[in-house]
């Protein structure tokens, strides 16, 4: 993030210009429901950082805004031995990826968790399903039978995440 901040003050007049007006194509809801859009130099961090989670380089001039589908849901596997997303479509489109958000182990009953963290990135093109296990045992521990964990799934493409589908499973034995 601190690279993208440094690299923001580095653009022409004209780049900063085509940031500022893909910024105002893009919108946002804050923690009170209520929607903005971004200024120019938000709008270089956000497609920046998600170009570099994705493995892809940084862009100096702003693309079109071309947010992608979501992914739909298919089947979880979570046990202590396995941990997999079956998704649709599969495979993902050419320079398309997965990006998989978990939340940490919780009580069976909690029906909702905010605090998830960014574990699995899948290659482009990726077929389903993702297996998360390695990532996620590292991040968050091997999971323990009878807890909760909660999932978003986005669909990367060109710096843009399509909106999140979310879900949550039950580790099973």
């Amino acid at each position: 993030m601190q690279q993208n901040a440094a690299a923001w003050k580095l653009l022409t007049s004209e780049q900063r210009a085509g940031w500022d007006q893909l910024g105002a194509l893009m919108t946002r809801t804050d923690s009170l429901g209520q929607t903005y859009t971004l200024s120019g130099a938000q709008a270089y961090q956000s497609v920046n950082n998600t170009r570099q989670a994705a493995g892809d380089a940084v862009v100096s001039d702003a693309p079109a805004l071309a947010t992608p589908d979501p992914v739909a849901f298919g089947a979880i596997t979570l046990t202590a031995a396995a941990h997999t997303i079956a998704y649709t479509p599969t495979p993902l489109g050419a320079g398309e990826r997965l990006f998989c958000y978990a939340s940490k182990q919780t009580s069976p009953g909690k029906s909702y968790m905010s605090d998830l963290k960014l574990i699995h990135v899948s290659a482009a093109a990726a077929a389903s399903p993702a297996d998360i296990e390695t990532a996620y045992n590292a991040r968050c521990g091997v999971p323990v039978v009878g807890n909760r964990v909660f999932y978003s799934l986005c669909r990367y493409a060109g710096g843009f995440l399509s909106t999140p589908v979310n879900t949550s499973a039950v580790v099973s034995a």
